[in-house]
């Protein structure tokens, strides 16, 4: 790759030669044959990795415009939706709902914990919700959302399982084909950004509709929104020699590349490299006196947030690790300046991490803390034995 620095925040991440190649191609008029042809590629990749038999949308925005296109589309002004939080960013669907008339009750867990499905069955059973919102792996907090307990849940009792995984996508089941115990539970809509674990530069808001949630939609006299409307979409999804609004003609160049990476490693074989790095991760950095704040049992595959050793001055750390070229991601609310987030996802390598684990063992030598890189090396190919298997 060449990049300067190993970028290990939980998005941005790391892009690969292929990807800046595709992006630095000529600029085309947006009905060019020759874009058409790019875009449509990006669209059927995107529909093959989700696996949904409905409508899949690849716009310019970013993960956020995401969340709001999900939301709007399928719940209306004075409906209700059920928002399970576990961290900062699964509260955000809290100010979205508001901001469009949505009636909002929330499940907060704990942060480093996951919400608890007796708290999930309690409410669902006593609201009346058209919609709940879960965030599949939270950028804030690195714990994973248990699809397995939720989608069940929710589905039997007749709400939409509306799931954000702009910090899963590509790196963490999502697949819409999948049923949950019966036919029709299944996740209706997914959304996520281009440049988390698919490793393409942001500017990307990609969304998944099943036949549930695009039902959902006509049913729904008026949404409070023209850019984010579906329906204004649909056409172009289908046919992107049509307009509606310009695409980021460039950003699909490199979007169809990154698909194309994505696919040809294999959904299950991204799984498991995903689960294998974050363990080997937080295993090494273990040995260094940093703690996860996510048990390995919930803990997301993409990334970690990491309590520092008493002692640690966090502003010095990611300044002298920086200095090495590696830089990490500070961490959100009240554990800022207690702990950092190291992403590991997408077109990270396995040395790339490996190397990041020694320099943060030499960062902390410098600091003065007693460590061992070369055992925490160690430790990190370990976990990461099977995978080579």
């Amino acid at each position: 790759m060449r990049n300067e620095d190993m970028l290990l925040i939980p998005g941005p991440t790391p892009v690969v030669d292929s990807i800046y190649d595709a992006l630095a191609q000529e600029t085309r008029g947006h009905t060019d044959p020759r874009f058409v042809k790019i875009f449509k590629s990006a669209i059927e990749k995107t529909r093959e990795m989700f696996k949904t038999d409905g409508e899949v949308f690849v716009v310019s925005g970013s993960g956020t415009l995401a969340m709001e296109m999900a939301l709007v589309n399928t719940v209306a002004a004075g409906e209700k939706i059920l928002v399970i939080s576990q961290g900062y960013f699964g509260d955000r669907f809290i100010h979205l709902g508001k901001a469009f008339g949505i009636e909002v009750d929330v499940i907060q867990s704990e942060w480093g914990s996951q919400v608890q499905t007796k708290e999930v069955e309690e409410k669902l059973t006593a609201g009346n919700y058209k919609a709940v919102t879960i965030t599949h792996a939270d950028t804030s907090t690195g714990v994973a959302a248990n699809l397995d307990a939720l989608v069940p849940l929710i589905k039997k009792h007749g709400a939409l399982v509306i799931l954000d995984g702009v910090c899963a996508t590509a790196a963490m089941e999502e697949d819409m084909s999948k049923a949950y115990g019966h036919p029709d539970y299944k996740i209706d809509v997914v959304l996520t950004g281009s440049q988390k674990a698919i490793g393409v530069p942001p500017g990307l808001a990609v969304v998944a509709f099943n036949q549930s949630a695009l039902a959902a939609r006509e049913k729904i006299e008026r949404v409070p929104a023209y850019y984010c409307d579906i329906h204004n979409w649909i056409p172009i999804m289908n046919d992107p020699g049509k307009y509606f609004a310009t695409p980021p003609v460039n950003l699909i160049y490199a979007y169809d590349e990154g698909m194309k990476l994505v696919l040809a490693e294999g959904m299950e074989n991204r799984y498991k490299r995903h689960k294998a790095y974050g363990r080997a991760v937080r295993s090494a950095l273990a040995e260094y006196g940093m703690k996860a704040i996510a048990d390995e049992d919930v803990a997301a595959a993409t990334l970690s947030c990491i309590l520092y050793p008493e002692g640690l001055n966090d502003a010095a750390f990611r300044a002298a690790l920086a200095e090495k070229g590696v830089i990490v991601a500070g961490a959100l609310a009240h554990l800022a300046g207690k702990a950092f987030r190291i992403g590991h996802m997408g077109n990270t390598t396995n040395e790339m991490l490996e190397k990041a684990v020694v320099l943060i063992g030499e960062t902390m030598k410098e600091m003065g803390f007693p460590v061992n890189p070369e055992k925490a090396a160690v430790v990190f190919q370990q976990c990461l034995t099977p995978l080579k298997m």
